[in-house]
């Protein structure tokens, strides 16, 4: 099985072909918004961090901003900084460069004069670069090279019963295929640490795995606080689920049945042809789907039990329901009815050909719900307050 995509340069491959404008900092997200607005093609995402960090918050927030301009998916980028935030251009543009040599402009506003110069500019920047992506066109590739982040948020019981299942299967049908596909939410492997451990490829990763979780929970320990406080969320409980763990039992069925060949840090670069991975990410969606994308993957696969809106600008979020009830009432946001995989009449193996059939529609451009509608969120991990 192939699908269509977009060479770059760096050797990787696209499913789609944006043209970023990457706001270095809160100070220069509405001047992205503003010249992203104007240019069809163009993107840009609300960055609310950038500046006022402690060290390890801005190497996160630097790791995102810098692959969210080497995912595949965007042909090349335009940063935008105010001037005097912590992440400096000069820092920004050698964290890029570090990932990926696709075509990248830069803009400081305190030295263009001021917002409304900094638009005119930034908008040429912009038209030219969507016009020469326009000069790309698609070619056929095989599954290798895709790189598959998931992801679940609003869970019930119907997630770890029917979709988290099936994206399990589609994850075990990438990895046999040559593909990477990344299991995250590590405050979500509580209680379940053990199982995934069991499935490590070596015991370098064995011990990893359980070394992220035991390092989030003692995080939260030394500030008084206990993940169980916040994780399940009101929407989890009221939906069914009782426990972490047993969230956790559902939510690592994404990882299907393969071995796990490595544990990466939030936004580290991936590779392609890794099989099945870890990326340690917290459980908030917007930040983990971030870590993801900024990691690399063209698409993520989201399953929910009550329903989200969640989407992102870089990479189509699909999102997937087993609850026949939520599927009906969110058709707005939702892209797969997984309700099958409980209740039949098909069988898990038909269900996933089908659910493989329109994640390859989606690789080749149709588009999600989320992107339908123009989502674009971004949250990124901190480790600690703004300063």
């Amino acid at each position: 099985m192939k699908f269509w995509g977009y060479k770059r340069p760096d050797g990787k491959v696209g499913i789609r072909n944006h043209v970023l404008i990457l706001p270095a900092s809160i100070c220069a997200s509405d001047t992205t918004r503003i010249i992203a607005s104007q240019v069809e093609g163009a993107i840009t995402f609300n960055n609310q961090n950038g500046c006022s960090q402690v060290p390890p918050d801005m190497k996160l927030t630097m790791d995102v901003l810098a692959g969210y301009a080497a995912n595949p998916n965007i042909y090349g980028t335009v940063v935008v900084s105010l001037g005097c935030e912590g992440c400096q251009m000069n820092l920004v543009v050698e964290a890029i460069r570090e990932r990926t040599n696709k075509p990248l402009k830069t803009l400081i506003i305190q030295e263009e004069g001021g917002t409304i110069k900094t638009v005119e500019k930034g908008v040429r920047y912009a038209q030219e670069m969507v016009a020469e992506a326009g000069l790309l066109r698609r070619e056929e590739f095989p599954i290798s090279e895709l790189i598959l982040g998931t992801n679940c948020g609003g869970s019930d019981p119907s997630s770890g019963l029917g979709s988290n299942p099936l994206v399990g299967e589609l994850s075990d049908r990438f990895v046999e295929m040559g593909a990477t596909s990344v299991l995250c939410e590590t405050t979500e492997f509580l209680g379940a640490e053990h199982i995934l451990a069991r499935r490590a490829a070596n015991k370098e990763v064995h011990d990893k795995i359980y070394k992220i979780v035991y390092d989030y929970e003692e995080s939260l320990k030394r500030i008084g606080q206990e993940i169980r406080n916040g994780n399940p969320s009101p929407g989890n409980i009221a939906g069914g689920l009782t426990t972490l763990e047993e969230k956790s039992l559902g939510c690592i069925h994404k990882g299907g049945k393969s071995t796990i060949n490595a544990v990466y840090d939030y936004a580290e670069q991936l590779k392609t042809g890794e099989g099945l991975i870890i990326m340690d990410t917290p459980s908030n969606d917007a930040a983990s789907v971030a870590g993801l994308i900024a990691g690399g993957c063209q698409l993520v696969v989201f399953t929910t039990g009550l329903g989200t809106p969640t989407g992102n600008a870089v990479a189509p979020v699909m999102k997937i329901t087993a609850n026949k009830k939520t599927y009906k009432t969110m058709q707005d946001n939702l892209d797969f009815d997984a309700s099958h995989v409980i209740y039949g009449p098909e069988t898990m193996e038909e269900i996933t050909d089908q659910f493989m059939r329109d994640v390859i529609d989606i690789c080749n451009g149709r588009l999600v719900k989320a992107e339908a509608l123009g989502y674009i969120e971004t949250a990124i991990s901190r480790a600690c307050n703004y300063m």
